[in-house]
């Protein structure tokens, strides 16, 4: 197998021989250096007697630095082929249409194998992955499509029309590990989705990280503490009982309801309950309190365990939605079964805005 993307080049400041797209090289250097592409190729069965040109691995790694670098469509990896002195032979826009399309759902599920296997080897030398409980971050996001020629796609709640896929994102790393392809109208809380990202997910983790926490797995077989955050789209019963089936910890943002709201009026003037919140480096967050109300809300249909902790902020224009009207603070909060002091759990479940980093990077 030959799945290496990139050409073996020095690179210096200054000279004649300028290039473009050397950062890129330096990605597939990369890749190169995991093994990505032959790992790849070893899970594409050739379907003719005559190996293929261009090896499918390399196209597929050609294919994702096309992406990295922008590309919008096949057509795109003409940008690769004007730098041969650093891809080495790309292949044209037809061959990697023809390598997309053969891809069935069996090569897929192979492909998303040899991945697991190259990430088991990159977090296996990471300081970052080596220890502490395994963070997954869930969301959804729109993306729009100006065609409505396109497959599976539909109108969004915003007016828009395109797709609405679900993501999930290891937070140590900002990894994209799953990722489900929906149409514009599916629908934000949906439980299948949310436990099928998850699954994916885990799935493409480590095998001492995963283990045990698959459906309905030992808790004894658990070797690495496993937390899903998710906004309000995964305050269901179902996510959270699928995930305690998991072995997997949660942290959800609430919805309001009244209960929430009775628990939150009667202790609003209760000094003693509000603690200091605390920005992510530790520092205190100016005008930021932090309440736990569990014993003020019957939980009895949550997983045993849970938590409701709110906190809440002095009141700025264009603040979203709050749990509780009031005039002076916005109000927000959050289900957990995590053990801890509310203050750090609120820190905790803030750092769930790394994820619209990594939507923001992926689009």
């Amino acid at each position: 197998m030959n799945g290496s993307s990139t050409a073996r080049v020095k690179v210096e400041a200054g000279g004649d021989q300028v290039v473009g797209h050397v950062g890129l090289h330096a990605l597939g250097a990369f890749a190169d250096g995991l093994g990505l592409g032959d790992a790849l190729s070893a899970r594409i069965v050739a379907i003719h007697r005559r190996l293929p040109l261009h090896d499918r691995g390399k196209v597929l790694v050609h294919a994702m630095l096309m992406l990295a670098s922008g590309g919008e469509c096949c057509a795109d990896i003409e940008h690769l082929r004007t730098e041969p002195e650093l891809f080495g032979e790309v292949c044209s826009d037809s061959t990697l249409y023809r390598t997309l399309r053969s891809l069935d759902p069996q090569t897929v599920a192979a492909l998303k194998e040899a991945v697991a296997g190259v990430r088991e080897r990159v977090w296996r030398r990471s300081a970052s992955t080596r220890t502490g409980p395994v963070v997954l971050d869930l969301d959804a996001s729109l993306v729009d499509i100006h065609s409505e020629n396109k497959e599976a796609t539909g109108p969004t709640y915003k007016g828009g029309f395109g797709f609405h896929p679900l993501l999930c994102f290891a937070d140590a790393t900002g990894e994209t590990l799953s990722a489900m392809l929906r149409p514009g109208n599916a629908g934000a809380n949906t439980v299948a989705d949310h436990l099928r990202v998850l699954d994916d997910a885990i799935a493409q983790l480590p095998a001492s990280v995963a283990a045990g926490h698959r459906p309905d797995d030992d808790a004894a077989g658990v070797r690495r503490a496993m937390v899903a955050r998710a906004d309000s789209a995964g305050c269901t019963e179902g996510f959270v009982g699928g995930c305690r089936h998991r072995n997997v910890g949660f942290s959800v943002v609430a919805r309001s309801n009244r209960q929430i709201q009775a628990a939150i009026s009667r202790v609003e003037e209760e000094a003693k309950r509000w603690l200091p919140a605390v920005h992510q480096d530790g520092e205190p967050r100016r005008g930021a309190a932090v309440a736990e109300v569990t014993d003020l809300c019957d939980l009895s249909s949550w997983p045993s365990g849970t938590r409701l902790i709110v906190r809440r902020e002095p009141l700025h224009p264009g603040a979203q939605k709050t749990l509780f009207p009031s005039l002076d603070y916005r109000y927000w909060g959050f289900y957990t079964d995590q053990e801890g002091h509310p203050v750090e759990l609120d820190r905790f479940m803030r750092a769930h805005a790394h994820v619209e980093n990594h939507i923001c990077r992926l689009k």
